[in-house]
């Protein structure tokens, strides 16, 4: 599917809930098209017929749930990406979705700027956890728990690339050009790059970047 005509499937059980969110996404010019499903069940019918670019799946769904739909969509469709949409934020649930393979993780309530972000860093093959649930989750962590979330380095492959080159000073374009992937897709990345790292800019992304030996 195309980067600039990305296709979703919401999966969300509340009818107002999914509503706004559909309007929320439907505002973005780079999200052609918003199908719904209201459970597990409807959304892997849907799934199996129609190609999408990624999944925004609640968990708290009736009949098998949004775990086992995740369970099911990933041995269907194993390289089609999940963004998790939910309220919960336990070590347990975090631990179980990354098991899974899951992309991303958002919590209920997130600015529509975010989640935008979110489905976009999600569907350019990025990945995309909450900030401020993971911290939390962190803290509540005991030395026996595995969370395999890197907490040294959270960049994908793909991040780490592209911020070597804006350590260089390149451009969103010389970027592009070096890792055959285009312009959009680089400013999807560098804001999940921003976003991971709790940074403002660039610079700021790069200074830290080096003071953690990320760019030896």
């Amino acid at each position: 599917m195309s980067n600039d005509a990305l296709r979703l499937l919401l999966v969300e059980d509340d009818e107002l809930f999914r509503l706004g969110l559909r309007v929320r996404l439907q505002q973005d010019a780079m999200i052609q098209e918003v199908v719904e499903a209201e459970d597990g069940e409807t959304a892997l019918t849907i799934a199996a017929q129609t190609p999408f670019d990624l999944v925004l799946l609640d968990i708290g769904l009736p009949g098998i749930g949004g775990i086992e739909t995740c369970r099911q969509l990933q041995l269907q469709q194993p390289n089609l990406p999940i963004l998790v949409l939910t309220s919960r934020e336990d070590p347990e649930l975090l631990n179980r979705l990354i098991a899974l393979g899951v992309q991303g993780y958002c919590l209920k309530g997130i600015a529509a700027e975010s989640l935008i972000l979110a489905v976009r860093s999600v569907a350019a093959g990025a990945s995309w956890w909450d900030a401020i649930a993971t911290q939390r989750i962190r803290q509540t962590l005991t030395d026996t728990v595995s969370l395999t979330i890197s907490t040294a380095n959270p960049l994908t492959q793909r991040e780490q690339e592209v911020l070597a080159l804006m350590a260089e000073g390149k451009t969103n374009s010389e970027i592009a050009n070096r890792l055959y992937i285009c312009t959009g897709t680089v400013r999807v990345h560098v804001h999940a790059i921003l976003h991971k790292l709790q940074v403002s800019d660039r610079k700021q992304a790069t200074q830290f970047a080096q003071t953690q030996n990320w760019l030896s």
